[in-house]
Order: structure tokens, then sequence, then C-alpha cells
């Protein structure tokens, strides 16, 4: 069985290309072995992540990352059963989240991860992934 998980969390600290750095690197080598895909959207002291997989895969690596120092405030958004993969080809994409981007500004000015639904950040994801390149 395949699901998605969706999160949410605060850095813990400043948000390097170092720090940034890191996480990809581990993820994309770890996912790839777990058969686990997804995307990373960071920026503005935020987290929002998607992993896809197998059920105990994914579950296994949430239980790792909540526990990660890295970030703090970590919040389940939402767990679903899925029939195919909405990231097939990316052990781990990364989209940077810009207070400037013109997409956050004009279709999700209110943009508050902490209370949107799951809706509203999927939708803010889609938007982001139409009007970024991802790195993977």
């Amino acid at each position: 069985m395949l699901i998605r998980l969706l999160y949410i969390s605060r850095a813990a600290g400043a948000i390097t290309s170092t720090v940034t750095g890191s996480i990809l690197e581990s993820a994309r080598v770890h996912n790839r072995v777990a058969g686990i895909t997804g995307i990373l959207c960071q920026g503005q002291g935020l987290y929002i992540q998607i992993l896809e997989g197998k059920r105990a895969s994914v579950n296994r690596l949430y239980a790792t990352l909540i526990k990660d120092k890295r970030h703090q405030d970590v919040e389940l958004v939402s767990i679903e059963e899925i029939q195919t993969r909405k990231f097939p080809e990316w052990s781990m994409a990364h989209v940077i989240i810009s207070e400037s981007d013109p997409i956050v500004q004009l279709k999700h000015p209110e943009f508050d991860p902490f209370t949107a639904s799951s809706a509203q950040l999927m939708s803010l994801i889609d938007d982001l992934l139409k009007h970024a390149t991802p790195i993977y």
C-alpha cells in the first residue's frame, strides 16, 4: 500500500545552504534505498514536506524526522492512501519558498502553513512547482 504524508515544521536555526544541502543529500540517499519519493519546500523559516512510498517505509522515516533537531513544531497535516505517486521521479526534490515569490504574494498572501488545510498546502506546492524549477 502506498501513502502520501504531508507535514510542516519550523526551522530550529537559520536555514543555510549547508543545512539544506545536508538535509537533501541524506534524504536522497536514504529515500532511493527505501523507495520513498517526495518534495521539500523550505523558506521563511519553514519546512513543508511531502513523502510518498510504502506505508511502513514512510512511517519509519517520519518517526526519524520528528526527532531531527534541525526543526521544531513538527505537525502532521495529512496522511492518505494513494494509487499513484505525485512525485515518482524525485527521491527528494527541493523548492524554495520566498516571501517575494509572486505565487506566495498574489495567490497565497495569507500564507501560514500552521493554519492552512492540507488542500491549501497542496495547492501552494502545485503553484510553486508550476512557476519554479525544483532541484533534484
